[in-house]
């Protein structure tokens, strides 16, 4: 697998803040622009990484499967993580994560049958005080996720999903 001159591109401004010496400082910058563009991390991409930056294998695929964030195997259009730790726990993130899995028919880790939703457990997000947490796809956090905001959070993002197939199909 070749990666493409734009990830190259990012991936070399990422390096560029390294010592030459220590460009494999930049396999989590590395991998997240990777995973952006394929939307997980197969071991061909994580390969790639490691030839670009001149790594052992073994030393990528160790960062890659270490940080929830990466995704090693395919995911919905939207992936759910809902911490579960303690303060999210004693605040209703298990009850959060179970809302889900029955109301998206999935279990925790994995993807609904049509492919929008992937549920995760979560390490901790760093937001207790707005517990129960939950992430989606990495980048937006959400807050306070009792079942009324679960429920209108799933119909936002199905809407999205929708709007998106519609547009798909019209092009």
């Amino acid at each position: 697998m070749m990666l493409s001159e734009s990830a190259r591109e990012r991936i070399d401004r990422e390096v560029a803040k390294f010592p030459t010496e220590q460009k494999q400082s930049a396999v989590i910058a590395a991998l997240s622009i990777v995973q952006q563009e394929l939307g997980w991390l197969p071991p061909e991409a994580q390969q790639a990484v490691a030839d670009y930056l001149g790594m052992p294998p073994i030393a990528v695929h160790e960062v890659a499967t270490f940080y929830n964030m990466f995704n090693t195997r395919p995911v919905g259009r939207f992936k759910l993580n809902v911490c579960t730790n303690l303060p999210c726990a004693l605040s209703g993130g298990g009850t959060a994560a179970e809302y889900l899995s029955k109301k998206l028919n999935v279990a925790l880790g994995d993807t609904t049958a049509d492919g929008v939703f992937t549920l995760q457990e979560s390490e901790c997000l760093g937001a207790c005080g707005d517990a129960p947490a939950m992430l989606v796809n990495d980048r937006r956090l959400c807050s306070f996720m009792q079942p009324e905001r679960l429920d209108a959070l799933i119909a936002e993002l199905r809407a999205e999903a929708a709007k998106t197939a519609v547009e798909g199909d019209a092009q």
